[in-house]
Protein backbone atom coordinates (compact mmCIF):
# COMPACT_ATOMS: atom_id res chain seq x y z
CA UNK A 1 0.00 0.00 0.00
CA UNK A 2 3.06 2.27 0.57
CA UNK A 3 4.47 1.49 -2.55
CA UNK A 4 1.74 2.59 -4.12
CA UNK A 5 0.81 5.55 -2.46
CA UNK A 6 4.48 6.99 -3.05
CA UNK A 7 3.67 6.13 -6.65
CA UNK A 8 0.65 8.00 -6.92
CA UNK A 9 2.12 10.67 -5.06
CA UNK A 10 5.25 11.01 -7.30
CA UNK A 11 2.56 11.27 -10.70
CA UNK A 12 0.95 13.86 -9.45
CA UNK A 13 4.46 15.40 -8.57
CA UNK A 14 5.24 15.37 -12.26
CA UNK A 15 2.04 16.66 -13.24
CA UNK A 16 2.38 19.91 -10.99
CA UNK A 17 5.87 20.32 -12.20
CA UNK A 18 4.62 20.14 -16.37
CA UNK A 19 1.63 22.44 -15.12
CA UNK A 20 4.18 25.17 -13.57
CA UNK A 21 6.03 25.23 -17.17
CA UNK A 22 2.86 25.35 -19.00
CA UNK A 23 1.31 28.34 -16.95
CA UNK A 24 4.63 30.01 -16.24
CA UNK A 25 4.91 30.02 -20.36
CA UNK A 26 1.50 31.24 -21.10
CA UNK A 27 1.77 33.88 -19.00
CA UNK A 28 4.73 35.22 -21.11
CA UNK A 29 3.25 34.58 -24.34
CA UNK A 30 -0.33 36.62 -23.30
CA UNK A 31 2.44 39.65 -23.62
CA UNK A 32 4.33 41.73 -21.15
CA UNK A 33 2.93 43.16 -17.81
CA UNK A 34 4.61 46.51 -18.45
CA UNK A 35 2.00 48.08 -20.84
CA UNK A 36 -0.93 47.09 -18.05
CA UNK A 37 1.31 48.84 -15.32
CA UNK A 38 2.66 52.19 -17.19
CA UNK A 39 0.28 54.22 -18.73
CA UNK A 40 0.69 55.20 -22.28
CA UNK A 41 3.05 58.08 -21.99
CA UNK A 42 5.74 56.57 -19.84
CA UNK A 43 9.41 57.26 -20.33
CA UNK A 44 11.82 54.38 -21.63
CA UNK A 45 13.59 55.08 -18.62
CA UNK A 46 10.31 54.19 -16.61
CA UNK A 47 10.11 50.86 -18.61
CA UNK A 48 13.36 49.57 -17.81
CA UNK A 49 13.63 50.32 -14.29
CA UNK A 50 10.11 48.79 -13.87
CA UNK A 51 11.47 45.85 -15.95
CA UNK A 52 14.86 45.36 -14.11
CA UNK A 53 12.33 45.72 -10.55
CA UNK A 54 9.94 43.01 -11.65
CA UNK A 55 13.09 40.95 -13.02
CA UNK A 56 11.79 40.51 -16.75
CA UNK A 57 15.02 41.23 -18.14
CA UNK A 58 16.69 38.21 -17.07
CA UNK A 59 16.77 35.07 -19.06
CA UNK A 60 13.42 32.76 -18.80
CA UNK A 61 15.03 30.21 -17.02
CA UNK A 62 16.50 32.35 -14.13
CA UNK A 63 12.07 33.53 -14.31
CA UNK A 64 11.23 30.46 -14.43
CA UNK A 65 13.61 28.98 -11.34
CA UNK A 66 12.88 32.19 -9.36
CA UNK A 67 8.72 31.47 -10.30
CA UNK A 68 8.96 27.60 -9.47
CA UNK A 69 10.75 28.35 -5.67
CA UNK A 70 8.26 31.45 -4.79
CA UNK A 71 5.23 28.83 -6.11
CA UNK A 72 6.56 26.30 -3.31
CA UNK A 73 6.00 28.95 -0.74
CA UNK A 74 2.62 30.38 -2.12
CA UNK A 75 3.94 33.42 -3.11
CA UNK A 76 2.92 34.63 -6.81
CA UNK A 77 3.88 38.07 -6.39
CA UNK A 78 1.24 41.40 -5.93
CA UNK A 79 -1.42 41.66 -7.51
CA UNK A 80 -1.38 44.91 -10.14
CA UNK A 81 -5.24 45.20 -10.70
CA UNK A 82 -6.19 44.79 -6.21
CA UNK A 83 -3.06 47.00 -5.12
CA UNK A 84 -2.04 46.34 -1.68
CA UNK A 85 -2.70 42.56 -1.99
CA UNK A 86 -0.71 39.85 -2.82
CA UNK A 87 -1.96 37.19 -5.36
CA UNK A 88 -2.41 34.85 -2.78
CA UNK A 89 -4.30 36.82 -0.95
CA UNK A 90 -6.76 37.90 -3.67
CA UNK A 91 -7.42 34.14 -4.36
CA UNK A 92 -8.00 33.26 -0.39
CA UNK A 93 -10.63 35.81 -0.02
CA UNK A 94 -12.79 34.57 -3.03
CA UNK A 95 -11.72 30.56 -2.32
CA UNK A 96 -14.74 30.19 0.61
CA UNK A 97 -17.17 31.79 -1.71
CA UNK A 98 -16.55 28.88 -5.08
CA UNK A 99 -15.75 26.09 -2.51
CA UNK A 100 -19.65 26.72 -0.87
CA UNK A 101 -21.26 26.65 -4.51
CA UNK A 102 -18.81 23.78 -5.79
CA UNK A 103 -20.07 21.97 -2.32
CA UNK A 104 -23.39 22.14 -2.91
CA UNK A 105 -22.94 21.57 -6.83
CA UNK A 106 -21.46 18.19 -5.93
CA UNK A 107 -23.92 17.41 -2.70
CA UNK A 108 -27.09 17.95 -5.39
CA UNK A 109 -24.73 15.60 -8.16
CA UNK A 110 -23.85 12.27 -5.71
CA UNK A 111 -27.98 12.70 -4.13
CA UNK A 112 -29.90 12.79 -7.80
CA UNK A 113 -27.21 10.55 -9.64
CA UNK A 114 -26.64 7.81 -7.51
CA UNK A 115 -30.36 6.56 -6.95
CA UNK A 116 -31.12 7.69 -10.43
CA UNK A 117 -28.57 5.36 -11.78
CA UNK A 118 -29.13 2.46 -9.66
CA UNK A 119 -33.24 2.50 -10.32
CA UNK A 120 -32.59 2.80 -13.79
CA UNK A 121 -30.38 -0.30 -13.71
CA UNK A 122 -33.25 -2.00 -11.19
CA UNK A 123 -35.89 -1.14 -14.08
CA UNK A 124 -34.05 -1.58 -16.83
CA UNK A 125 -36.02 -1.08 -19.94
CA UNK A 126 -39.01 0.81 -17.85
CA UNK A 127 -40.64 4.11 -18.76
CA UNK A 128 -38.12 5.86 -15.55
CA UNK A 129 -34.82 4.17 -17.03
CA UNK A 130 -36.19 5.71 -20.62
CA UNK A 131 -36.80 9.10 -18.58
CA UNK A 132 -33.21 8.49 -16.70
CA UNK A 133 -31.68 8.05 -20.36
CA UNK A 134 -33.18 11.75 -21.56
CA UNK A 135 -31.88 13.44 -18.69
CA UNK A 136 -28.56 11.87 -18.82
CA UNK A 137 -28.64 12.53 -22.71
CA UNK A 138 -29.65 16.19 -21.57
CA UNK A 139 -27.10 17.15 -19.03
CA UNK A 140 -24.39 15.99 -21.41
CA UNK A 141 -25.31 18.24 -24.30
CA UNK A 142 -26.42 21.46 -22.44
CA UNK A 143 -23.56 24.19 -21.95
CA UNK A 144 -23.03 25.40 -18.57
CA UNK A 145 -23.09 28.54 -19.41
CA UNK A 146 -26.26 28.30 -21.96
CA UNK A 147 -28.10 25.92 -18.87
CA UNK A 148 -27.52 29.04 -16.64
CA UNK A 149 -28.77 31.81 -18.53
CA UNK A 150 -31.63 29.54 -19.24
CA UNK A 151 -32.03 28.51 -15.32
CA UNK A 152 -31.97 32.08 -14.74
CA UNK A 153 -34.47 33.44 -17.26
CA UNK A 154 -37.41 30.91 -15.89
CA UNK A 155 -36.99 30.55 -12.31
CA UNK A 156 -35.21 34.23 -11.34
CA UNK A 157 -36.68 36.71 -14.24
CA UNK A 158 -40.11 34.84 -15.18
CA UNK A 159 -41.31 32.61 -11.80
CA UNK A 160 -39.24 35.40 -9.36
CA UNK A 161 -38.56 32.39 -6.81
CA UNK A 162 -34.88 32.79 -7.09
CA UNK A 163 -32.67 36.33 -7.29
CA UNK A 164 -30.64 36.22 -10.44
CA UNK A 165 -27.65 37.17 -9.78
CA UNK A 166 -25.27 37.92 -6.84
CA UNK A 167 -23.58 36.83 -3.61
CA UNK A 168 -26.13 35.38 -0.56
CA UNK A 169 -27.44 32.65 1.08
CA UNK A 170 -28.46 29.39 -0.35
CA UNK A 171 -31.24 31.12 -2.62
CA UNK A 172 -28.56 32.46 -4.15
CA UNK A 173 -26.52 29.54 -4.49
CA UNK A 174 -29.39 27.00 -6.22
CA UNK A 175 -29.44 28.09 -9.89
CA UNK A 176 -26.02 28.14 -9.98
CA UNK A 177 -25.37 25.18 -8.25
CA UNK A 178 -27.51 23.21 -10.55
CA UNK A 179 -26.28 24.95 -13.82
CA UNK A 180 -22.80 23.50 -12.55
CA UNK A 181 -23.62 20.11 -11.24
CA UNK A 182 -25.94 19.29 -14.62
CA UNK A 183 -23.30 18.10 -16.92
CA UNK A 184 -21.99 15.70 -13.67
CA UNK A 185 -25.54 14.26 -12.68
CA UNK A 186 -25.78 13.11 -16.25
CA UNK A 187 -22.33 11.37 -16.65
CA UNK A 188 -22.14 9.91 -12.72
CA UNK A 189 -25.83 8.42 -13.61
CA UNK A 190 -24.76 6.78 -17.10
CA UNK A 191 -21.69 5.21 -15.07
CA UNK A 192 -23.81 4.05 -12.02
CA UNK A 193 -26.46 2.66 -14.32
CA UNK A 194 -23.69 1.07 -16.56
CA UNK A 195 -21.67 -0.51 -13.31
CA UNK A 196 -25.09 -1.69 -11.33
CA UNK A 197 -26.12 -4.09 -14.55
CA UNK A 198 -22.94 -5.02 -14.95
CA UNK A 199 -22.74 -6.22 -10.83
CA UNK A 200 -26.82 -7.55 -10.95
CA UNK A 201 -25.97 -10.26 -13.75
CA UNK A 202 -23.40 -11.88 -11.03
CA UNK A 203 -23.79 -14.93 -9.72
CA UNK A 204 -23.61 -13.87 -6.03
CA UNK A 205 -26.93 -11.57 -6.61
CA UNK A 206 -28.67 -13.87 -8.24
CA UNK A 207 -27.96 -16.65 -5.03
CA UNK A 208 -28.88 -14.11 -2.79
CA UNK A 209 -32.31 -13.71 -4.80
CA UNK A 210 -32.02 -17.41 -4.33
CA UNK A 211 -31.88 -17.58 -1.01
CA UNK A 212 -34.99 -14.51 0.00
CA UNK A 213 -32.78 -12.01 0.56
CA UNK A 214 -34.60 -8.92 0.82
CA UNK A 215 -34.46 -6.82 -2.87
CA UNK A 216 -34.22 -3.93 -0.75
CA UNK A 217 -30.74 -5.66 0.84
CA UNK A 218 -29.56 -7.08 -2.67
CA UNK A 219 -29.99 -3.92 -4.23
CA UNK A 220 -28.08 -1.85 -2.05
CA UNK A 221 -26.01 -3.94 0.34
CA UNK A 222 -25.07 -6.33 -1.90
CA UNK A 223 -25.28 -4.68 -5.14
CA UNK A 224 -24.69 -1.11 -4.85
CA UNK A 225 -21.44 -1.83 -2.11
CA UNK A 226 -19.30 -3.65 -5.42
CA UNK A 227 -20.55 -1.56 -8.00
CA UNK A 228 -19.83 1.55 -5.74
CA UNK A 229 -15.95 1.40 -7.12
CA UNK A 230 -17.13 3.17 -10.77
CA UNK A 231 -18.70 6.00 -8.88
CA UNK A 232 -15.63 6.32 -6.21
CA UNK A 233 -13.17 6.75 -8.98
CA UNK A 234 -15.61 9.57 -11.00
CA UNK A 235 -15.60 11.24 -7.87
CA UNK A 236 -12.05 13.05 -8.17
CA UNK A 237 -12.82 14.24 -11.79
CA UNK A 238 -16.46 15.59 -10.58
CA UNK A 239 -15.10 17.46 -7.77
CA UNK A 240 -12.24 18.97 -9.85
CA UNK A 241 -14.29 19.34 -12.86
CA UNK A 242 -17.01 21.60 -10.81
CA UNK A 243 -14.03 23.44 -8.98
CA UNK A 244 -12.92 24.23 -12.63
CA UNK A 245 -15.97 24.96 -14.48
CA UNK A 246 -17.08 27.73 -12.09
CA UNK A 247 -15.00 29.68 -13.71
CA UNK A 248 -18.54 30.28 -16.94
CA UNK A 249 -20.69 29.29 -14.24
CA UNK A 250 -19.71 32.62 -11.74
CA UNK A 251 -19.43 34.27 -14.41
CA UNK A 252 -22.89 33.91 -15.30
CA UNK A 253 -24.15 34.66 -12.21
CA UNK A 254 -21.58 37.12 -10.56
CA UNK A 255 -20.78 35.19 -8.16
CA UNK A 256 -17.92 36.36 -6.35
CA UNK A 257 -15.45 33.10 -6.15
CA UNK A 258 -12.02 31.95 -7.87
CA UNK A 259 -13.51 31.90 -11.46
CA UNK A 260 -14.93 35.27 -11.64
CA UNK A 261 -11.92 36.66 -10.00
CA UNK A 262 -9.66 34.60 -13.05
CA UNK A 263 -11.77 36.47 -15.46
CA UNK A 264 -11.69 39.80 -13.88
CA UNK A 265 -7.73 39.08 -13.47
CA UNK A 266 -7.14 38.13 -16.98
CA UNK A 267 -9.47 41.34 -18.20
CA UNK A 268 -6.86 43.61 -16.25
CA UNK A 269 -3.66 41.60 -17.13
CA UNK A 270 -3.16 40.95 -13.51
CA UNK A 271 -0.88 37.65 -14.48
CA UNK A 272 0.15 37.28 -10.67
CA UNK A 273 -3.41 36.15 -9.88
CA UNK A 274 -4.17 34.52 -13.19
CA UNK A 275 -1.11 32.29 -12.12
CA UNK A 276 -2.04 31.66 -8.67
CA UNK A 277 -6.07 30.91 -9.58
CA UNK A 278 -4.62 28.51 -12.29
CA UNK A 279 -2.25 26.84 -9.75
CA UNK A 280 -4.82 26.17 -6.96
CA UNK A 281 -7.50 24.69 -9.25
CA UNK A 282 -4.20 22.39 -10.43
CA UNK A 283 -3.68 21.65 -7.37
CA UNK A 284 -6.93 21.01 -6.01
CA UNK A 285 -7.53 18.67 -9.13
CA UNK A 286 -3.94 16.51 -8.67
CA UNK A 287 -5.01 15.72 -4.62
CA UNK A 288 -8.50 15.27 -5.47
CA UNK A 289 -7.52 12.32 -8.20
CA UNK A 290 -5.01 11.37 -5.70
CA UNK A 291 -7.40 10.64 -2.80
CA UNK A 292 -9.94 8.87 -5.22
CA UNK A 293 -6.83 6.79 -6.08
CA UNK A 294 -5.84 6.01 -2.72
CA UNK A 295 -9.78 5.47 -1.97
CA UNK A 296 -9.96 3.24 -4.70
CA UNK A 297 -7.16 0.90 -3.79
CA UNK A 298 -8.73 0.69 -0.32
CA UNK A 299 -12.33 -0.93 -1.73
CA UNK A 300 -10.29 -2.93 -3.91
CA UNK A 301 -7.20 -4.32 -2.74
CA UNK A 302 -6.47 -5.51 -6.46
CA UNK A 303 -5.61 -2.19 -7.61
CA UNK A 304 -2.63 -2.10 -5.33
CA UNK A 305 -0.63 -4.52 -7.31
CA UNK A 306 -1.67 -3.36 -11.02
Amino acid sequence: MLRFIFTRLSHMLIALFVITVIVFSLSHLTGSPIDALLPDDATQQQIDSLTEHLGLDRPYYVQYLTFLQNAAVGDFGDSTKWKGNTAAAVVLERLPATLKLGGLAVLISVVVAIPLGVLSAVWRGSVFDRMAGVIALLGQSFPAFWLGIILMWIFAVMLGWFPTSGYGGLSYMILPAIAMAWFQIAALTRLTRSAMLEVLDTEYVKLARVKGVNERSVIWKHAFRNAAIVPVTYFGVLAGSLLTGSVVVETVFAWPGTGLLAIDAIRGRDFPVVQSVVMFFAVFYLLANFLVDVLYAVVDPRIRFS
